[in-house]
């Protein structure tokens, strides 16, 4: 490991915090793509600024879509004609690397997609065949991934579409935010095993209502978007609750209580699935006026648990099943190989590096608690991995994260919201 090593603080007592999130990543970056193609300036209120909302403000720029920081820290889009030659640098950051390839097809000009290495080994072939089906003209060079050039012609025929959507549920949601825009609207049809993180398609399907754009998904894993404007319009972005989850288990993990602000009583995000998640674990929520407050009682339970649909939740609860009185089964999670590294396998490898006593199975893990102690703890560039290693070392001394800055992706300066939540009470401002 060449990356400096963070030591993750251990609680000394149980912890008693108020939190406030930044902004959702999926909303952020959602609003910007339909910003960038409404039929007037947007705004959007409270954005995430992180690295892959930054990815995404800068290929929407380098597509000629103007998008600018306001004196209130939102972010002010204009849309103007699409164009190239252009060039995208996607970073790993999976709304970009597929949100934005639709967006090109719509410009004139070529557009270079690069990014990471991960980046070039995460599946987009779902998104590539189906813009080729729907008239556009990209050159992969048989990959079906990155990097590739979006040659387009200024428009996109668009119409009906099968792709199989298995591994992400981000290739439905790519078509369907441009899909507006294409002049015969966009049918999208799945044909594959049921599609992952469908809460992530609710959000992008309520998001395109809110901006007047007509869907109709009533027929099971069909989706038909209607050509026509996309409205502009201000979007106030909801915290990101995928992001609560290392402070929720914190609550839990200390027997502590935790307050996290503005948690919305309706949501479309999978953060959401946290509160029951965590209650089943031994916790307990309740909504104040300060919040969402969650409250640990000092005993961790083992879980049964099918994560389908919010598998990026499954690297906190699988740290917070390490330490549980009883084992735990993960499953519906086989997607999660194909994230920003091998989820699955690097839980079970980084866990076990520890004491731990976890199997990753061909859709999940099994976890058997053990006495766990301290060691490295690598995060293979993954954010959800690194915030994993911390819930950990709340409880077991001596647990040293590789490469802490990757948290950034989503939650900028994790470390301090970390340290700032172990403060005691009357030393936090």
């Amino acid at each position: 490991m060449t990356s400096p090593l963070w030591s993750a603080p251990v609680a000394s007592a149980p912890v008693d915090a108020v939190v406030a999130l930044p902004g959702s990543k999926s909303v952020t970056n959602r609003a910007l793509v339909l910003a960038a193609l409404a039929d007037g300036p947007s705004t959007v209120r409270q954005p995430l600024y992180s690295r892959d909302t930054t990815l995404m403000a800068a290929g929407l720029r380098a597509l000629g879509a103007t998008v600018e920081d306001t004196a209130d820290g939102d972010l002010r889009v204009v849309p103007a004609p699409l164009r190239g030659p252009a060039h995208v640098d996607v970073g790993n950051a999976g709304t970009v690397m597929r949100f934005l390839p639709p967006v090109a097809a719509l410009a004139a000009g070529d557009v270079r997609f690069e990014g990471d290495p991960r980046a070039y080994e995460r599946p987009l072939d779902g998104v590539i065949l189906a813009l080729r089906d729907l008239g556009a003209d990209i050159d992969d060079a048989g990959t079906g991934r990155l990097p590739m050039t979006v040659r387009g012609a200024g428009s996109l025929r668009g119409g009906i579409v099968e792709i199989d959507a298995s591994s992400s549920s981000q290739f439905v949601s790519a078509l369907l935010l441009s899909g507006a825009r294409f002049a015969e609207g966009v049918e999208v049809r799945h044909i594959g095993s049921s599609v992952p993180s469908m809460p992530h398609i609710d959000m992008t399907v309520a998001m395109l209502r809110a901006a007047g754009v007509s869907v109709d998904d009533s027929e099971p894993d069909v989706w038909k978007v209607a050509p026509g404007p996309i409205a502009a319009r201000d979007v106030v972005v909801e915290p990101d609750l995928s992001n609560a989850a290392p402070f929720l288990a914190a609550a839990l993990v200390t027997g502590g209580r935790v307050t996290v602000r503005d948690w919305p009583v309706a949501t479309t995000q999978p953060g959401d699935w946290l509160r029951d998640l965590f209650a089943r674990m031994g916790g307990a929520w309740e909504f104040t006026d300060d919040g969402l407050v969650f409250t640990g009682t000092g005993k961790i339970h083992g879980i049964t648990a099918d994560l389908h649909d919010v598998g990026e939740l499954t690297p906190v609860i699988a740290a917070v099943a390490a330490l549980a009185d009883s084992p735990s089964e993960l499953t519906g999670i086989a997607h999660l190989r194909l994230h920003e590294t091998d989820r699955l396998a690097a839980l079970a490898k980084e866990l076990n590096g520890l004491g731990g006593d976890v199997t990753d199975t061909a859709d999940g893990l099994v976890i058997r608690p053990r006495p766990l102690h301290g060691g490295e703890f690598a995060t293979y560039d993954d954010h959800r991995l690194a915030t994993a290693a911390a819930v950990i070392g709340l409880a077991v001394p001596g647990v040293q994260v590789e490469n802490i800055a990757t948290t950034a992706k989503t939650l900028p300066d994790f470390p301090a919201l970390w340290h700032a939540l172990l403060m005691p009470a009357d030393q936090a401002s």
